[in-house]
């Protein structure tokens, strides 16, 4: 059997806890993504015979544009590529904050009295990356015209498409901040209140800006008229990034970070994003036998914990932009420091806090595509939190991140304190697996926050600890702890959200052992796991989606 597919002969557990049932098996390629017309576009541009990363780059357009609480032109964008015959690389994009506001200056500006940075508004996005993103992976893999590849979501934001749920139940719950700048209203609160499920929501001034984008570069966005026109709308209300912030940004390509993990190899985005910490969190779980208790027993529970909260520590004391220190990336991710961690924990009781040790010599979309070539694309996109700063700017039609407001600190001595010009750590990640020969065989990821290395934890435990099919692994019960990394949710003590269809057991279990559990309804965690495995053999491919979100998986 070859990994992540299903074996006819067991059931990892009873179908009727299985909400989609049997993953999606296809030969001739594979997209798996959040949003039915992100993977839509996906299908669609490798039918046309566009390569993997072809297909990514559509369908990070189209979710730029049906995602807006979760995505845009104004985000993010990190992805790891596998092109056989070629080493992996991971491009990474993401932008700095204004270089002309102080520290003092976001203290004085800051929430909580100047405890926290702008968490929204015009101070808290950074310099977008998602243009040169794209771009940079259309230079060095993309094999169809950048035009054509963003034409359905030109369609989707001209023409209009659908408000599905999920995008109207965030703008229900996020309606005062969408009030807050007319020409966010304007968009996104039409007729005065928030869209409802069904209803058509159009977005003309972002069709044009796309399509500007797609026909003229990134140098349009960074360096000419669009930089111009963001930083002017910005500054109108009070933001501090300048067009010089935005010139000359552009994507960094990078192998990836890794680590083995039993007969496997996992593959990582490194800085900015938190890749460390699942690999940290790997490599100290792999001192157990996971299999033979079950990931989703009280005991491996409580181990995975224990490990993300130590890995978590470990990132917020010493990861931060390499210009302005040295992170140790290195040393957090190797075994010495693994094993040295996993004695700190104690098998039958939770810690209540964690720290950092002394060295020895931080909402968002996720989408993957597998050709039928092999080409591989593990991908995530994202504005920060939920429509990011709130702020669309101007006649562009871009809704800008709040990923500066969202991730730095203001803590004196912090490796991840704002400074001018500094890029801040992301929450985003995302990975790939590789088998014992170095083949890759697997792409994967969430959105989530500071849950994502968290379930991807749990995801891969599931695939390799317990044999799981791909669609399966996005079934298993799912908890998270809190908090991790964020700066508004630190200083909480911690607690243990799960849902309740893991046992009663298993949850009286993880109270006595000191968890402060708060369980909740089945399938109530958000996220959406996507997986696409591949057989090296066969070429055949086997895909699982998240049933907790309304996106799937499609071959062709």
């Amino acid at each position: 059997m070859a990994f992540g597919f299903p074996n006819d002969s067991w059931i990892p557990f009873p179908e009727s806890r299985r909400r989609k049932g049997a993953p999606v098996l296809s030969l001739n390629g594979m997209g798996a993504g959040q949003h039915p017309l992100v993977v839509s576009s996906i299908a669609s541009t490798l039918a046309a015979g566009g390569n993997a990363v072809d297909a990514s780059i559509a369908g990070a357009w189209t979710a730029a544009v049906v995602m807006p609480a979760a995505c845009g032109v104004g985000g993010d964008l990190f992805a790891i590529v596998s092109e056989p015959g070629r080493p992996v690389n991971t491009v990474l994009s993401s932008g700095i904050a204004p270089r002309g506001a102080s520290l003092e200056f976001m203290r004085e500006h800051g929430d909580d009295g100047g405890r926290l940075m702008p968490q929204q508004g015009p101070l808290s996005p950074s310099v977008p990356g998602f243009p040169a993103g794209v771009w940079e992976l259309h230079r060095l893999y993309g094999s169809r015209p950048m035009a054509e590849l963003a034409s359905a979501a030109i369609g989707h934001a001209r023409d209009g498409f659908p408000v599905g749920h999920a995008l109207a139940r965030s703008a229900r719950d996020i309606e005062p901040l969408l009030a807050k700048t007319p020409t966010t209203a304007a968009i996104f609160l039409p007729d005065g209140v928030p869209p409802t499920v069904g209803q058509v929501l159009r977005q003309p001034n972002l069709a044009q800006t796309i399509d500007r984008i797609a026909k003229g570069g990134e140098a349009l966005f960074y360096d000419g008229p669009l930089a111009a026109e963001i930083t002017t709308a910005l500054q109108s209300l009070g933001g501090a990034l300048t067009a010089d912030d935005f010139s000359g940004h552009q994507a960094t390509v990078t192998p990836p970070i890794s680590t083995t993990y039993r007969d496997f190899t996992i593959l990582e985005t490194g800085f900015p994003t938190p890749g460390m910490v699942l690999l940290e969190a790997l490599n100290i779980v792999e001192h157990d036998d996971l299999a033979r208790s079950g990931v989703s027993s009280a005991s491996s529970i409580h181990l995975e914990v224990e490990a993300l909260k130590l890995a978590f520590s470990d990132r917020l004391g010493y990861v931060g932009d390499p210009a302005f220190i040295e992170p140790r990336v290195d040393m957090l991710i190797s075994k010495e420091w693994a094993k040295r961690r996993r004695q700190e924990i104690d098998p039958e009781r939770a810690a209540e806090q964690v720290a950092a040790q002394p060295l020895t010599d931080g909402d968002t979309t996720y989408l993957c595509v597998i050709d039928r070539h092999g080409m591989m694309v593990s991908m995530i996109i994202s504005i920060s939190a939920g429509f990011g700063s709130g702020v669309v700017a101007g006649d562009t039609g871009i809704l800008l991140n709040n990923r500066a407001g969202h991730c730095f600190s203001l803590e004196d001595g912090h490796p991840n304190q704002y400074a001018p010009g500094k890029k801040t750590v992301h929450t985003l990640n995302c990975y790939m697996v590789a088998d014992d020969s170095g083949t890759p065989i697997m792409v994967g990821g969430t959105p989530g926050g500071d849950s994502q290395p968290q379930w991807n934890l749990q995801t891969l435990t599931g695939l390799i600890d317990d044999g799981l099919d791909v669609q399966a692994a996005t079934e298993v019960p799912r908890w998270s702890i809190f908090p991790a990394t964020y700066p508004i949710d630190l200083g909480n003590p911690y607690s243990l959200f799960i849902e309740s269809q893991v046992g009663d057991d298993v949850i009286r279990d993880l109270k006595a052992r000191g968890h402060n559990v708060v369980e909740q309804q089945p399938w109530a965690q958000s996220g959406s796991v996507q997986l696409i495995a591949r057989d090296p053999e066969t070429g055949v491919l086997c895909g699982g989606s998240d049933p907790r979100a309304e996106g799937m998986a499609i071959g062709i």
